[in-house]
């Protein structure tokens, strides 16, 4: 589908960038996913990275994010468990976006600074 199919499909229930949101939107998957790219990091690394999320709502950002095959958890049989993320090829794909998001919130913070 190219970028002149999009702009006459009418039905946003099969909309791309619909699906994107859908998958990545939020308040905290697209920083999950910007910490995590290009890393394997542990739980508790993570919550470093993002004090201001709960745990709670971590764990259940990441299940999300596993469960739409964006980050692989792996377990590891010691005592206490050892969990690790990274984040997976089709998530590595976002990186681009990301960078771009990243730009614009400097720029908007430099804006709104003045």
């Amino acid at each position: 589908m190219n970028l002149h199919q999009l702009k006459k499909a009418p039905d946003l229930n099969n909309c791309p960038v619909t699906t994107a949101i859908e998958v990545i939107g939020g308040k905290w998957k697209v920083i999950i996913l910007y910490q995590l790219r290009g890393k394997t990091l542990r739980f508790g690394e993570r919550k470093k990275i993002i004090p201001k999320i709960a745990q709670k709502m971590l764990g259940q950002q990441l299940r999300e994010l596993e469960k739409n095959k964006l980050v692989v958890r792996k377990i590891y049989a010691e005592v206490p468990p050892k969990v690790e993320y990274t984040s997976t090829e089709l998530a590595e794909k976002l990186n681009p976006a990301l960078d771009v998001l990243c730009r614009w919130g400097i720029e908007y913070q430099q804006v709104h600074s003045e």
